[in-house]
């Protein structure tokens, strides 16, 4: 019984210990929503934290709303008080996982499928796109483009300055996750 018991432990242990588990705090996420003849809207977050499970392709992306940062400060004050209600709604996540991923195969650029849940303001959506990985030097090098709508995420644009805002945001995520 001894024996048995020591055996499972070892294993559960020898898996955790061995599953590679790459981060950053470090992450960029930039998003736009611009529109000809008006100020860009965009907007750029340098604190990004994320965490990729190579044993698995599990990802999880965090991003505090507050710390976009805007070119304008009277935008960025809109953007965090009547848009996105960061005081309510204080980060945005992603939490997924990368279909197919093999991390032995990352010495070259490597595209793959990623699907999972993208909450922003509060609002959960499924989302489906593709990733892009590579590793260099000890690190993961990931980057991602993504179109949402705000619509889809209850985020209320007034009449005001819709027309000077586009409907569809993109979204591009780099980071460089190293080992932890």
């Amino acid at each position: 019984m001894k024996r048995l018991t020591f055996l499972i432990v070892f294993i559960f242990l020898g898996n955790m210990l061995f599953a590679q588990k790459m981060m950053t705090r470090t992450g960029q996420i930039k998003f736009e929503a611009s529109v000809p003849s008006f100020d860009p809207v965009a907007a750029v977050n340098n604190s990004v934290s994320a965490i990729l499970d190579e044993s698995n392709g599990e990802i999880a992306v965090l991003a505090l709303v507050k710390a976009f940062k805007f070119k304008i400060p009277l935008m960025e004050e809109h953007f965090n008080e009547n848009y996105m209600e960061s005081s309510q709604y204080p980060k945005a996540t992603f939490k997924g996982r990368i279909t197919n991923f093999d991390a032995s195969k990352l010495s070259s650029s490597q595209k793959y499928d990623l699907e999972g849940d993208l909450t922003i303001h509060g609002v959960t959506k499924k989302i489906k796109t593709k990733i892009s990985l590579i590793s260099k030097e000890g690190k993961v090098y990931v980057s991602n483009n993504l179109i949402v709508k705000a619509q889809d995420f209850n985020i209320k644009i007034p009449s005001v300055v819709k027309s000077k805002v586009a409907e569809d945001v993109s979204i591009n995520l780099d980071l460089i996750l190293d080992e932890k």
